[in-house]
């Protein structure tokens, strides 16, 4: 794990777990099928233009809502590289380390950075660069111990692999 680049799609406050996967998709847990159907219910255009790499930015209260994995597992399978908001809410938080989804906290980047940026992401210092803004951002860097439950994908593949 050291860096994530690509092209940012933007949302606002209060992005919940049935938004990211609604419900109606739960009763899967192939990450494909997940993927298929990510954002569809506040972006139904994302799942046809995200590519491996493409990152989330969002702002206030991120994952809010039902505890459910599959949240942070779709996007994930959908390709996306890292999510940065203003702040995440603390289960999603934890189930996105749990499942190898690299996520920062930046409110002045989730402010900042605009849907369509390229943007690249520097894990080990917590740098976010918006390429197309010609600005920088200083974001949370992943304490060691995280970035192997991440760079493992997930905590299980961490802890089977000690």
């Amino acid at each position: 794990m050291k860096k994530a680049a690509g092209t940012v799609f933007k949302y606002g406050d209060n992005v919940d777990t049935d938004v990211i996967i609604p419900a109606r998709y739960l009763n899967s847990s192939d990450p494909a099928e997940l993927a298929a159907h990510c954002m569809e219910d506040i972006d139904k255009e994302f799942v046809g233009k995200v590519k491996e790499g493409d990152l989330i930015v969002a702002e206030k209260n991120f994952g809010c809502g039902s505890s459910r994995e599959h949240a942070p597992a779709a996007i994930k399978a959908a390709g996306v590289s890292c999510v940065i908001a203003e702040t995440f809410a603390r289960i999603f938080y934890r189930n996105a380390i749990n499942i190898g989804l690299p996520i920062i906290e930046c409110p002045e980047a989730a402010r900042g950075i605009q849907a369509g940026d390229e943007v690249e992401v520097d894990f080990d210092t917590g740098m976010i660069y918006d390429k197309t803004q010609g600005t920088r951002y200083k974001g949370q860097a992943f304490p060691p111990f995280m970035q192997k439950i991440i760079d493992a994908g997930g905590l299980v593949n961490y802890i089977n692999a000690q």
